[in-house]
């Protein structure tokens, strides 16, 4: 399934268990030796919730928390009659995630996750500077300097304001960022630009994942960004553009609400 063009691999997981997603998702997400993904998503059973979702990228980290596969999770819930009702919850490592489901033709299309308040303590998000919080903070990232502001959704944000995405050598820049010495536990790099006070324009440099072409927690964290820095305003709903489609985001002062289209692109059965 994919939500604004962020791609994974999702194993329903009620009545089998996986042993090694970690590998798994190595393995799986490969997009020239095995299906291609941004990673690998489990849904399991759950005691608290309608399921439990577990989350692995790239390299077979896991993460704590997807904004988009949590919605594709919520997809798959509606779509297979395992909770066919308007509100689902899911169970991350960041909590248990509200979901409101918009259908067509009985099928899941437009999910919003109210993703919670955001993190904006610089020990918790973290990130290594004696600051109660990081905002339009001038750091040095390799040969340059950089605004940064961090926040986290659930994982850590570094947002980065800029006059033009599409030029950036993300693939030069996106590992400076993620593994600068002021991330302890690296760190998911969003370079936006704002466009009006509604709308954003945003790539993203994942960690473990490299660049992909969506990022649903950071586009909360972008928008949040956006308005602690004075160029949105909260209770506003803003656009994000990414590399994959559209997301939007209203950040109400306290919460972050996500909304976009949740998609299945194929079923099958894979030899492991």
């Amino acid at each position: 399934m994919q939500g604004c063009g962020n791609d994974y691999i999702y194993i329903d997981c009620f009545d089998q268990d996986v042993s090694e997603p970690g590998e798994l998702s190595r393995r799986l997400s490969n997009r020239r030796y095995g299906i291609g993904g941004d990673g690998v998503i489990l849904i399991c059973p759950s005691d608290v919730a309608d399921a439990r979702m577990r989350m692995f990228n790239l390299d077979g980290s896991e993460g704590k928390m997807c904004g988009n596969g949590v919605r594709c999770v919520g997809k798959y819930l509606f779509d297979n009659g395992i909770a066919k009702k308007p509100e689902i919850t899911v169970e991350t490592l960041s909590g248990i995630k509200n979901l409101k489901i918009l259908e067509s033709g009985s099928e899941a299309d437009l999910v919003t996750v109210d993703m919670g308040c955001p993190e904006l303590s610089a020990s918790k998000i973290p990130v290594n500077l004696d600051l109660n919080q990081v905002i339009s903070y001038r750091a040095r990232f390799g040969d340059s300097d950089y605004d940064i502001t961090c926040v986290s959704m659930g994982n850590p944000h570094c947002v980065v304001f800029c006059d033009d995405v599409q030029r950036l050598d993300l693939e030069k820049i996106g590992p400076v960022f993620e593994n600068s010495e002021l991330f302890p536990e690296k760190i998911n790099t969003e370079f936006v630009k704002i466009v009006d006070n509604t709308t954003l324009s945003m790539r993203v440099w994942e960690r473990g994942s490299n660049e992909t072409l969506s990022c649903g927690t950071g586009a909360c964290a972008a928008v949040v960004a956006a308005v602690l820095n004075g160029f949105c305003n909260k209770g506003q709903e803003v656009v994000v553009k990414l590399r994959g489609g559209i997301l939007k985001v209203e950040y109400t002062g306290e919460r972050v609400y996500l909304t976009g289209k949740a998609e299945k692109v194929f079923e099958g059965v894979v030899e492991v």
